[in-house]
C-alpha cells in the first residue's frame, strides 16, 4: 500500500512561507503609501496564488503526480488559513505596535475620499462608526482570517480544478 503524502506538513510549509511573503510585501506596500493606490491591494493577490500552486504542485509529486479535486482544496484551504493566520496576527501585530499612527492614516484618507465624492459630513460619520466597527480591538484580526480565508477558498477552487489528475481506473 502507498504512503499517502501529509498534507497538513505541506500545507504548513507553504503556508508559512507564503505568509512570510505576504507580510513582506504588505510592509512595503505601507511603509511606501502604496496602500493608498487601489491596485497595490490586489498585489497580495500574487503570493497567495503562487504558493498554492506550490503546494498543490508538491502534494502532488508526493503522492505519485496524482492529485484529487478535494485533495488539492484540502491542500490549498490548509495552506490559506495557515497563511492568514500569521498574516493578520503580523496586521494586529504592525498597526497597534510598530505603527500605531497607520489606521489614523487609513481614516484620514478615507474621510478625504469620501469628502471629494461629496457626502455629507453625517454620511461620512456614518460610514466612519461602521469601519471602527470592524477596525476595532480583535475584529481586525478576525475579519483579516476570515477574509483571507474566504478568498484562499475562492483561489484554491480554480487552483486544485486546473492541477487535478486522478489516477487512472485500471
Amino acid at each position: 500500500m502507498e504512503q499517502q503524502p501529509s498534507s497538513a506538513r505541506i500545507a504548513l510549509k507553504w503556508g508559512v512561507i507564503c505568509a512570510l511573503a505576504t507580510i513582506i510585501l504588505s510592509t512595503i506596500i505601507n511603509v511606501t503609501g502604496m496602500w493608498k493606490s487601489t491596485g497595490a491591494s490586489f498585489l497580495s493577490i500574487i503570493p497567495l496564488v503562487a504558493f498554492l500552486v506550490l503546494a498543490m504542485k508538491e502534494y502532488r509529486e508526493a503522492n505519485g503526480e496524482f492529485m484529487t479535486y478535494g485533495e488539492g482544496l484540502s491542500v490549498g484551504m490548509l495552506t490559506g488559513a495557515i497563511s492568514a493566520l500569521i498574516s493578520s496576527l503580523w496586521g494586529m501585530l504592525y498597526t497597534t505596535i510598530i505603527d500605531p499612527t497607520f489606521l489614523g492614516q487609513v481614516r484620514d484618507f478615507q474621510i478625504e475620499k469620501m469628502e471629494e465624492s461629496g457626502l455629507d459630513e453625517a454620511q461620512i460619520d456614518q460610514a466612519l462608526q461602521m469601519t471602527e466597527k470592524f477596525t476595532g480591538g480583535g475584529m481586525m484580526f478576525i475579519m483579516g482570517v476570515l477574509g483571507s480565508i474566504f478568498f484562499a477558498f475562492i483561489v484554491s477552487l480554480v487552483v486544485a480544478a486546473i492541477m487535478k489528475k486522478n489516477k487512472p481506473v485500471f
